[in-house]
């Protein structure tokens, strides 16, 4: 009987693991993310170093829409194109050397048609020059994780020591999109044009052609070089729920999407995003020092939401409380602590910012007088400040 177990248990896993690899067929690396809670639902062979073609310009587009927050850059400037980047080979949009663009046409040329010589022109304008841009690149990886990744141009030809993983692509995927969902606005065109400043257009065609047929997919990058092979950077939303997935290292292009849409399937299929306590719940009352208020309500920065496998039940949570000294003057925004979440078993199910629900200004000599007198006429001790 012990005997029957222990080949029971051990078919039991061996299905298990089929079934996990199964998820992908034909890609040498591979991976899928949850973007809300960055858990990791499939991987295989993720941290292994190879050549991610032209998915590096996500990281392009990452400091192009950081210079954008920043203030440095609008999308409406305009972008005389050098010598440089019109000389660009691989794909391209045909950019001639003297013409001008705005930015959300290069932007738009880079997230559509994957154009080398657009990339080029953006990464001059950001960083002054392409070596300066990629030494961005590469501080920005280090920011946001990444470990096995180092960029040595902006476009994603091959070139030796040029490398990333699929879980640092992964990451970068969801930097993206998180931080910059407006990019999905240009990553989800299946084809537009590219106005020219004769007049004429450029056809743009999306490399990623699962944006024109699978419903849910909003972006966001492919890739191919002889040496990279055929990758993809997915990423899809559906019920409330995001994932970012990559492919690496495949042997054409329809098996790149067979293996990109089976990963998405089996995250859809296999997982839900559970919101616990919504954006700006009130949590507590907590007093504030110095203000024109004495307490005020403390809320949630953003939604706590949990990972949970489809078939799951909710569950019963609660919150413990971390409050800063709260002194005024103090705004809607301002981290004064953090909330953790935890399940009925104690577990922490994640760890959420809190802000105050009102402004609360800092009180004058007039806001103590009359709160003094109010005190003296209740019999309490008088506060002094």
């Amino acid at each position: 009987m012990k005997r029957l177990i222990v080949l029971f248990s051990f078919f039991f896993l061996l299905i298990l693991n089929v079934k996990a690899a199964e998820v992908v067929e034909y890609s040498e690396s591979a991976i899928l993310i949850e973007t809300t809670t960055g858990k990791v639902l499939y991987e295989k062979e993720a941290d292994v170093e190879r050549a991610p073609a032209s998915m590096t310009k996500i990281m392009s587009m990452i400091l192009i829409m950081d210079a954008v927050k920043n203030g440095n850059l609008t999308l409406e400037d305009n972008v005389i194109i050098s010598e440089n980047a019109s000389s660009m080979g691989g794909s391209q949009v045909y950019l001639n050397t003297g013409e001008t663009y705005k930015v959300k046409e290069l932007l738009k040329s880079i997230a559509i048609a994957s154009a080398n010589d657009a990339v080029v022109a953006m990464s001059e304008k950001v960083g002054g020059t392409t070596e300066n841009f990629v030494t961005m690149m590469n501080n920005k990886c280090k920011e946001i994780g990444c470990t096995h990744t180092n960029f040595v141009n902006p476009h994603g030809l091959d070139a030796e020591g040029h490398y990333s993983s699929a879980r640092d692509m992964a990451l970068m995927g969801t930097y993206l999109v998180e931080n910059y969902p407006e990019i999905l606005e240009y990553t989800s065109i299946y084809e537009d044009y590219l106005q020219r400043p004769d007049g004429s257009n450029t056809w743009l065609v999306n490399t990623n052609k699962l944006v024109r047929f699978y419903a849910d997919v909003d972006g966001l990058k492919t890739g191919f070089t002889s040496t990279a092979g055929y990758c993809l950077t997915s990423t899809a939303k559906k019920n409330n729920m995001r994932l970012v997935g990559v492919v690496m290292g495949v042997d054409s292009p329809d098996n790149r999407t067979s293996d990109t849409v089976k990963m998405l399937n089996y995250g859809f299929n296999t997982y839900k995003l559970s919101t616990i306590f919504e954006k700006s719940k009130v949590i507590d009352e907590v007093r504030v020092e110095k203000g024109k208020k004495d307490s005020v309500k403390i809320v949630l920065m953003d939604n706590a939401t949990e990972l949970l496998n489809i078939n799951d039940k909710s569950k019963k949570y609660t919150i413990n409380i971390s409050i800063d000294k709260i002194l005024a003057p103090v705004k809607i925004g301002d981290k004064v602590g953090d909330a953790e979440i935890l399940d009925n078993e104690g577990n922490i199910i994640t760890t959420i910012g809190i802000t105050v629900k009102d402004n609360v200004l800092k009180a004058n000599l007039w806001d103590y007088f009359k709160r003094n007198i109010e005190i003296a006429l209740s019999g309490k001790k008088i506060i002094k400040n």
